[in-house]
């Protein structure tokens, strides 16, 4: 199964390059595509900041707190993996979308924004997309599957011995 966590990492970051290089050529001088109407809009974005914009001109410091969160996820991950295929996946497209992001940050100093959607009006990336699926992937495991946030764990059983500090 580790080999499909590994394609995940891999493929995420070719892809969302390959799509990158496909928007910059096709879509830049255009602007906007109506590809799906009244849905999806495909609009050239340089995003020099995080989500939805934010904090713009930050890349060496996103740069580093990418690289953070991506050797994290991985510690976790290769720790990890053999205990929950939701977990691994969740994680491999955390890692697998940091390294998109984090390839273009470094290279062109930003990031290309294309997919926004009606209902979602920001304008996100294939990558982006990517760590908000293994988010809410991770989300679902840690609700549902993980023993992190079950109340029926074990309640600590007091002590008959006195507190360590209390006098007899």
């Amino acid at each position: 199964m580790i080999f499909l966590y590994i394609a995940i990492i891999v493929i995420i970051p070719v892809l969302a390059e390959i799509i990158r290089c496909f928007v910059v050529a096709n879509l830049k001088p255009d602007g906007v595509v109506h590809a799906v109407p009244s849905l999806l809009d495909l609009v050239y974005s340089e995003n020099r900041g995080v989500a939805f914009g934010m904090f713009q001109n930050g890349t060496v410091f996103f740069a580093i707190t990418t690289s953070i969160v991506i050797i994290v996820a991985a510690i976790f991950l290769i720790k990890n993996y053999k205990k929950n295929k939701l977990f691994s996946i969740a994680l491999s497209l955390i890692i697998g979308g940091g390294l998109g992001n984090l390839y273009e940050r470094i290279v062109h100093g930003y990031v290309v924004d294309y997919l926004r959607l009606s209902f979602f009006p920001p304008i996100c990336n294939f990558a982006d997309y990517c760590i908000t699926a293994g988010t809410i992937c991770l989300i679902i495991y840690l609700i549902f599957f993980s023993d992190y946030l079950k109340s029926d764990k074990k309640k600590a059983k007091p002590s008959d011995d006195p507190a360590p500090f209390e006098e007899s």
